[in-house]
C-alpha cells in the first residue's frame, strides 16, 4: 500500500499556507502546519480544514512554532520527518520591514537557514525536499521583465532578507546535496489576502464604499506597476517545483503588469462605481463619476522610503520545465475578491 506523503508548511495561517494545505490534502498528503502562538485566534483561513480534520480525518495537524526559534524548528523537523517542507512563513509586508528591519531579517533570512540546518542535523538530506518562498521584491529596481537570470537589486529590508534566504537555499543545495528549491513568486492575491496589503485594502474599501460603510480610501503610489497573479494558481506552482526531478529556482508570474491606479479602477467597477481622476502628485484624487464625490485620496504615509516602480515576471522556464502557467485572470481574481469582501464586511 502506497504511503501518504507528509508535508510541513510554515506560515500555515497565511493566504498561501491555507491554500497550499487544502491543495495538498486533496492529493492525500498528511499536512502538518506551523502557526505562531497568539493571544487572539489567527486560524480563520484554515478553520474549515482544521474542524474537518478533528471530525473526519487525521491528515491535518497543527503545531505551535516560530521561525526565530531554532530549537523549536529542529524539534518539529525531527519529529515529523516530512517528505516536503514549504517555508511560507515570513514578515511579508514591505513597508513594515522598514519599521521592523531586525525582526524581518531574523524571520525571513535566518528562518530558512534554521530549517535547512534542521534538515541537515536530522540527517534528512535524502528524504526531505525543501521549498523556499522567495519574492519578486528581491529584484527591486532591476529592469523588467525579470527572470531567473535577472540581477537582484532589493530596495527594502524585506527584499534583502529574502535574498539571503534565496542564496542560503542555493548554498545548502550545492554544499549538502539537499533537494532545496526557490520559488521566486511575483505578487499573488486572492480572497484570502491579508487586509494590510494594498490589493485587499482596495477591494474591501470598494465593497464598503459601495454599501455606504466607508467614505474614503487612502493610498500611496498609484503609479507603481505590479505583476499580479492569483494565489490559487501559485500554490500549484509551488507543489510542481518540488515534483520536478531536480532542485532548481523558478519564477512564477503572469508576465503582465498593471498600475495600482488600474487595480483601483477595476475593483470599483465591480461595484458599479466608475472612478475618474483629477489633480497631480499628493493632490491627486479619485472621484465617483456619477455623483462627483471624492472617494480616493493620496497619503504620503503610504509611500515607501525606497520605491520599486515596476515588477514584471518572465515565467518561460516554469512553463517549459514545470508545465505551469497562470489560469486565473486579473479581472476574475478581482471579481472573486470583491464577492468575498461584500459577503464578509460588517
Amino acid at each position: 500500500m502506497k504511503k501518504n506523503k507528509i508535508a510541513l508548511i510554515t506560515g500555515i495561517t497565511g493566504q498561501d499556507g491555507s491554500l497550499l494545505a487544502k491543495f495538498l490534502l486533496k492529493k492525500n498528503y498528511i499536512v502538518h502546519g506551523v502557526k505562531r502562538r497568539s493571544s487572539s485566534l489567527n486560524t480563520l483561513r484554515i478553520d474549515d480544514i482544521y474542524q474537518d480534520a478533528q471530525l473526519k480525518n487525521k491528515n491535518f495537524i497543527l503545531h505551535y512554532g516560530d521561525m526565530t526559534d531554532s530549537s523549536n524548528i529542529t524539534s518539529l523537523v525531527s519529529k515529523i520527518k516530512p517528505n516536503e517542507i514549504y517555508n511560507l512563513a515570513a514578515q511579508s509586508h514591505v513597508k513594515v520591514s522598514f519599521e521592523t528591519p531586525e525582526y524581518t531579517a531574523n524571520c525571513d533570512a535566518m528562518g530558512p537557514l534554521r530549517i535547512l540546518e534542521a534538515i541537515r542535523n536530522c540527517n534528512l538530506e535524502k528524504k526531505t525536499k525543501y521549498y523556499q518562498a522567495s519574492t519578486s521584491e528581491m529584484f527591486g529596481t532591476s529592469k523588467p521583465p525579470q527572470s531567473e537570470k535577472t540581477v537582484f537589486q532589493p530596495a527594502s529590508p524585506y527584499g534583502s532578507a529574502k535574498l539571503y534566504g534565496y542564496w542560503i537555499t542555493k548554498n545548502y543545495r550545492d554544499a549538502y546535496d539537499i533537494f532545496a528549491s526557490n520559488g521566486i513568486l511575483f505578487n499573488h492575491e486572492g480572497p484570502l489576502r491579508g487586509e494590510t496589503f494594498v490589493t485587499k485594502k482596495i477591494t474591501i474599501a470598494a465593497a464598503k464604499i459601495s454599501k455606504g460603510m466607508q467614505k474614503k480610501l487612502y493610498l500611496g503610489n498609484l503609479n507603481a506597476k505590479r505583476d499580479w497573479g492569483d494565489a490559487r494558481d501559485f500554490v500549484e506552482g509551488m507543489w510542481k517545483i518540488l515534483q520536478h526531478p531536480k532542485p532548481d529556482d523558478f519564477v512564477l508570474a503572469t508576465g503582465k503588469s498593471f498600475t495600482v491606479r488600474r487595480f483601483v479602477e477595476l475593483a470599483f467597477k465591480e461595484v458599479n462605481i466608475n472612478i475618474r481622476w483629477r489633480g497631480k502628485g499628493l493632490n491627486e484624487v479619485g472621484y465617483n463619476s456619477s455623483n462627483k464625490k471624492t472617494i480616493i485620496e493620496i497619503d504620503k504615509r503610504y509611500f515607501r522610503p525606497n520605491e520599486v516602480d515596476f515588477l514584471q515576471g518572465n515565467y518561460a522556464k516554469s512553463k517549459k520545465l514545470l508545465d505551469w502557467k497562470p489560469k486565473i485572470t486579473l479581472n476574475q481574481m478581482i471579481k472573486d475578491m470583491i464577492a468575498h469582501d461584500l459577503k464578509n464586511i460588517d
